[in-house]
């Protein structure tokens, strides 16, 4: 299940960084695999496909991998801060890119999504998750794009608590491959096409 972006010096990409592509996890073994992780997976899927980024940097509590996607000049970041704390990772990045907050895609796992069920959202509240919460109070505004990643809700009376930090079961994995896939499509589509154009070919369809 392990998805790494390996550490190699690159040529970095010239002009001004034009997106933040934030993927939302927790750092150490324990859990790399874990539902909580569904930000950093669609990240390690971005670099299996596009041989050109490498988590070769530190800056501001974060890893960061910064390469040109389809054109777009952008930089991959995982926060190092615990999922907690994530807005004190991605704000001070934003302000040292330059990078507005219409330019942030943040992606994280979502309860309140089926697993494997993939939406973009331009913008919204938390919905209980403390890793969106702490960057919209360090970002000062909700007004940024969302990946949700579905991972379900918990069985019978688990705590959410304890759920995201389980691993997916073998057949959610290779669902969530699936959909990690098609994640890195629908990111392409956001920075080249406009995310109207992506949500409409991405989202789900309300039956």
């Amino acid at each position: 299940m392990q998805l790494f972006g390996r550490f190699k010096k690159k040529e970095k990409p010239g002009g001004p960084l034009e997106w933040l592509i934030v993927g939302l996890g927790n750092p150490g073994r324990k859990y790399l695999d874990t539902r909580h992780n569904a930000g950093w997976h669609l990240l390690d899927t971005i670099v299996r496909t596009h041989n050109n980024f490498r988590f070769d940097e530190k800056r501001s509590r974060a890893l960061l991998a910064r390469a040109n996607l389809a054109g777009v000049t952008v930089a991959l970041v995982k926060p190092q801060t615990y999922m907690n704390l994530s807005g004190e990772a991605v704000a001070p990045i934003a302000r040292f890119y330059k990078v507005p907050p219409e330019r942030i895609l943040v992606a994280f796992d979502d309860v309140d999504l089926p697993v494997a069920v993939l939406r973009l959202r331009p913008k919204g509240g938390a919905g209980g998750h403390k890793g969106m919460r702490s960057i919209i109070q360090q970002l000062g505004t909700e007004d940024f794009p969302r990946l949700r990643l579905g991972i379900g809700r918990p069985p019978g009376r688990m705590p959410t608590e304890a759920y995201v930090l389980q691993k997916f079961t073998q057949a959610e994995w290779a669902e969530m491959l699936v959909i990690y896939q098609q994640g890195v499509d629908a990111v392409t589509a956001v920075i080249t096409e406009g995310l109207d154009a992506a949500m409409n070919q991405f989202n789900p369809r309300q039956n």
